[in-house]
């Protein structure tokens, strides 16, 4: 059987990764909520015409959180899969996972109060 070319296989991960997304989004109802939450922080970036920089981050905090929400999900149904009774060590494994998605979500929810307080006082 013939390599495939590094395009073919480029084409055909990104396709991988788009199906990855539209799972995520379709199946996981923290996803869901994180993704209205984006729509409407973009929406309330252009009502409040915010600028270059406050963009950039509004934009990286909404992809880390939406990121490691992703990541998440990932670990949980591989722990699931792995251990699918109760354990203590998938337990620590998974609060932890859950953890990191808490602390990302409290730095976007700062970076928007930073954005937007001023405007809306």
């Amino acid at each position: 059987m013939p390599k495939e070319s590094f395009l073919v296989n480029r084409i055909k991960s990104v396709g991988f990764a788009l199906k990855g997304a539209f799972l995520l989004i379709r199946t996981e109802a923290s996803i869901k909520i994180q993704v209205f939450i984006a729509i409407v922080m973009t929406a309330a970036g252009f009502y409040f015409e915010i600028s270059n920089t406050e963009w950039i981050s509004q934009i990286f905090a909404i992809a880390l959180v939406l990121g490691i929400e992703g990541m998440n999900t990932a670990v949980e149904k591989i722990s699931d899969f792995v251990q699918p009774e109760f354990d203590v060590k998938i337990g620590f494994i998974k609060d932890i996972s859950a953890g990191a998605v808490m602390l990302v979500s409290i730095a976007a929810a700062i970076i928007g109060l930073i954005i937007y307080l001023p405007k809306i006082l």
